[in-house]
């Protein structure tokens, strides 16, 4: 499988390291009342999709970058590549 890094191009899989769903970017507030219950909850509560997810992918054997990955979980087909400080930022998770 190859990943199109956005800054560096058609990558090899084996470069990369799957680090889980994408949501995990969305970490709960530690200051809300049931701050418990909601990382309970983002730590072992897991979807397991069939077709398109987006996912986080660690650049361990290259740059060492964070990339959100749209990839049909059937197929293996990568339809979009992002940084992922790009998406949190997007999202509102990071300045």
């Amino acid at each position: 499988m190859m990943i199109d890094h956005p800054i560096l191009g058609p990558r090899d899989a084996g470069e990369f390291v799957y680090m889980g769903c994408a949501s995990l970017i969305n970490r709960p507030d530690w200051q809300a009342e049931d701050a418990l219950q909601q990382f309970t909850d983002y730590g072992y509560q897991r979807d397991n999709p069939s077709g398109g997810h987006r996912e986080l992918w660690f650049h361990e054997g290259g740059d060492r970058s964070w990339l959100v990955v749209t990839r049909d979980t059937v197929t293996h087909a990568i339809t979009q590549v992002e940084l992922a400080r790009d998406v949190a930022r997007r999202e509102g998770r990071s300045k």
